[in-house]
């Protein structure tokens, strides 16, 4: 299976399933015109799977993207430390959401697929040196609304309510049930 995404956390997601994994990307911007946040993710997450899979069309290729929002406000990677502290601040004592779609296609069978996990977060009151530690652990910078679940910033999170693997990056269960549904049997990919 060609997973389209640099991500480690979604490749070792995929890996504790024993999945045999090949990384292949495309650089792309990240961008959707759809109109709802959801139709947005996964036209995102489609549309990534889709340019490798139109180049690997007997490969099962699987992909996500994952966004936390607040406010109806989408947080994605911080681009600086001041981006990272601004979302950290909005999050803190407050419940969030985290959207994770993914995407699997094999374009010679026919599969194209792209669903939704919606799961909420809520965190501690965060104290301005508790930012400031978590900030100065580097974690932040290249996660969706700058934490980590399953990092250190675990300790920033009060409680969750959904699919843990989907706000660490990839909903296993749900994609595994997905394959069932669809008769690919998981030992095929």
């Amino acid at each position: 299976m060609i997973l389209a995404s640099k991500s480690p956390r979604r490749r070792e997601i995929l890996e504790m399933l024993g999945l045999k994994i090949k990384i292949l990307t495309k650089d792309m911007e990240e961008y959707s015109e759809k109109n709802s946040i959801i139709e947005k993710i996964e036209d995102i997450a489609r549309k990534k799977v889709y340019s490798v899979a139109c180049d690997n069309t007997k490969e099962y290729v699987v992909g996500a993207d994952t966004v936390v929002v607040i406010d109806d406000v989408i947080l994605g990677k911080p681009k600086d430390r001041e981006e990272a502290q601004e979302m950290l601040k909005k999050l803190s004592g407050r419940i969030h959401q985290v959207i994770t779609s993914y995407s699997i296609i094999n374009i010679e069978k026919n599969i194209d697929v792209v669903e939704s996990v919606i799961s909420e977060v809520e965190f501690y009151q965060l104290s301005d040196d508790k930012i400031q530690w978590y900030l100065d652990t580097g974690e932040p910078y290249d996660k969706a609304g700058a934490y980590g679940i399953q990092g250190k910033g675990a300790i920033l999170v009060k409680e969750i309510k959904g699919d843990f693997f989907s706000i660490m990056g990839f909903p296993i269960s749900k994609f595994v049930k997905k394959l069932e549904e669809i008769k690919v049997d998981i030992n095929e990919i």
